[in-house]
């Protein structure tokens, strides 16, 4: 579905998105130069422009780049504005992992929910239908999952019937399955419920271990998804950002 089912749709939409952008693309380093993951270049573009092209489609007006390596590629690039969109940066100065990036990234945010995409996949869901159900289920945390056969590189994401997270499966071979497509709505507060290290992983230490105390919901999407991760998806890529360029 690219529509999830909602009861209410009163909600103010989030104008502002944090994007984690602080990736190395490490197992790039055979097509890509050394350059932070989401500046990759795709189709004479680096592929941080396409993220910022579909946000500032569907009405975002403000990004937060939480940025580490390398990020002066990115500031140089970017600047402060990106046609409409205002940007500002949320530098690491040490690794902190994809949570405390995160958390380091609201202090920039104005909004009580978080809306949190990955630097490195291109997942273009409707934002306002998957903020409607966010909202509708008051939710701590929505994840949007895309639906893939034949796959092995992923971990699957396990849904009760009124769509809350149910569990979370380590990457094998599965003839079909729903993944993490990387776009999250979350409370701002959630962050602040987690005791521990300042550097830690939101995959594994939020997702994973939060999920069955906390409202955790995922929505399904049947819209485009691309994943840069490894060389033979960053090929392939080419292609299908592409094919939305026409």
């Amino acid at each position: 579905m690219d529509r999830p089912c909602v009861e209410d749709q009163s909600f103010d939409m989030v104008e502002e998105a944090i994007i984690l952008a602080g990736g190395r693309g490490t197992r790039l380093r055979s097509v890509v130069a050394d350059t932070p993951k989401p500046m990759a270049d795709v189709n004479g573009r680096p592929f941080l422009a396409y993220l910022l092209d579909d946000l500032a489609a569907q009405g975002v007006r403000r990004c937060v780049l939480a940025v580490g390596y390398k990020r002066e590629v990115i500031v140089h690039h970017f600047g402060r504005s990106y046609g409409a969109l205002e940007l500002c940066y949320s530098v690491e100065d040490e690794p902190l992992g994809t949570a405390g990036a995160i958390a380091l990234a609201s202090k920039h945010a104005d909004g009580r929910d978080l809306l949190v995409v990955n630097g490195d996949t291109f997942f273009s869901i409707d934002l306002k239908a998957f903020q409607a159900f966010f909202s509708s289920r008051r939710a701590a945390l929505g994840m949007a999952l895309k639906r893939m056969q034949s796959f092995d590189r992923y971990g699957t994401v396990k849904l009760a019937s009124d769509g809350r997270i149910a569990g979370f499966e380590e990457k094998r071979s599965c003839a079909e399955g729903l993944i993490n497509g990387g776009v999250y709505l979350l409370d701002a507060a959630l962050l602040q419920r987690y005791s521990g290290p300042s550097s830690y992983s939101f995959e594994r230490e939020i997702l994973e271990r939060m999920y069955k105390q906390e409202a955790f919901y995922g929505a399904e999407f049947d819209a485009c998804f691309v994943d840069i991760g490894v060389p033979e998806d960053y090929e392939k890529s080419k292609h299908d950002l592409a094919a939305l360029q026409h």
